[in-house]
């Protein structure tokens, strides 16, 4: 099969200086791409420019992204893929404009310049960015798609609740509800989480044989790393 595995994070500039962007680093989608290609399929590894996940896998072509704009637009282009491994958290918000405090707590427009001295207190607007799983199975109609959301809060139970609203919305073949990267990983099926967990390490073996099956599959099932 060819799979397209995005890893690492997006970035949204706020000026010529500054970003915004996360603290993934890269490496579950990095070590993916590395385990399907070691399966024998053709991999295409979507990296952010900003991951800091060096061991990078043989025999597969990387491309660089660097904001959501640019990502989306690299998946769009590509065609004749099988499985869509969408790991890559891209940026919930850009950067809009940029204002500062003025006398009497009354706000206005920062000009350029105001932005490069810490003179002023500043206020940076955030606009939500859309989201690109959303566009994941209008692209890419016939292919096996695996979606991630990352969560930090609640409990399992609670974690899972919010991983299946979002990717009930997408609908892709598989999900994965990630509360601290590269933990221990449970296997929910349906709405019902099986009992047996496994090591971060296999992992990718398991993502790695769940296309061909799932393909052929009218299932969901959600993934969750505790």
């Amino acid at each position: 099969m060819h799979c397209i595995v995005t890893a690492g994070p997006t970035y949204e500039p706020i000026d010529q200086v500054r970003r915004l962007t996360n603290r993934s680093t890269g490496r579950l989608g990095t070590g993916l791409a590395k385990r399907l290609a070691s399966n024998g399929h053709e991999v295409t590894l979507l990296r952010g420019r900003l991951a800091t996940h060096i061991d990078l896998p043989e025999d597969v072509e990387i491309q660089m992204f660097t904001t959501k704009t640019d990502l989306a637009e690299k998946l769009e282009r590509l065609a004749k893929v099988d499985a869509v491994f969408h790991a890559a958290p891209v940026n919930d918000f850009a950067a809009g404009q940029v204002f500062r405090r003025a006398p009497g707590w009354q706000t206005q427009a920062a000009e350029p310049w105001q932005t490069r001295h810490s003179r002023w207190e500043l206020l940076l607007e955030l606009k939500p960015t859309p989201k690109i799983i959303t566009s994941l199975r209008v692209w890419f109609e016939k292919a096996f798609l695996v979606g991630w959301k990352y969560e930090v809060d609640g409990n399992r139970t609670r974690r899972l609740v919010k991983g299946g609203r979002r990717f009930q919305k997408t609908k892709p073949a598989a999900a994965s509800s990630t509360a601290r990267p590269m933990g221990r990983l449970r296997l929910v099926d349906g709405r019902r989480p099986k009992r047996s967990t496994c090591p971060a390490k296999r992992v990718f073996a398991k993502l790695a044989g769940l296309g061909p099956n799932l393909r052929r599959s009218a299932r969901q099932s959600f993934l969750h790393f505790l």
